[in-house]
């Protein structure tokens, strides 16, 4: 448990509610993902826009359970935002696929969702 993502913070702003926690659980698991596969796919068609806006997007949630790639996210999203064609984001990238996989993957098991 908790391996791949930290609740600590969560527990913290949720004060200790178990309900509210596993809201936010299910939350991650239905946005993160899809959010995933739209920057990929973003990244990979050089949409510097979308790459921007879904990084954005998904900065908040990747800090607050802690994955530990929001340093990684945040160059994806500068990569994006300040269109870099220069530069190469797919290390990054892989990174904060593989990050998100491992925290859904274990966020189902130990929510049992």
């Amino acid at each position: 448990m908790e391996q791949h993502y930290k609740l600590h913070r969560l527990r913290e702003l949720a004060d200790n509610d178990q309900d509210f926690i596993i809201a936010l659980a299910e939350t991650f698991l239905e946005e993160v993902p899809a959010d995933a596969k739209i920057l990929k796919e973003a990244v990979e068609n050089v949409n510097f826009l979308q790459s921007y806006q879904t990084a954005h997007k998904m900065k908040p949630t990747i800090d607050v359970f802690e994955l530990g790639v929001l340093d990684k996210l945040i160059e994806i999203q500068d990569w994006g935002k300040f269109e870099m064609s220069d530069k190469n984001v797919s290390s990054q990238l892989a990174d904060v696929l593989a990050a998100i996989e491992n925290a859904s993957n274990e966020i189902k098991s130990d929510f049992n969702l």
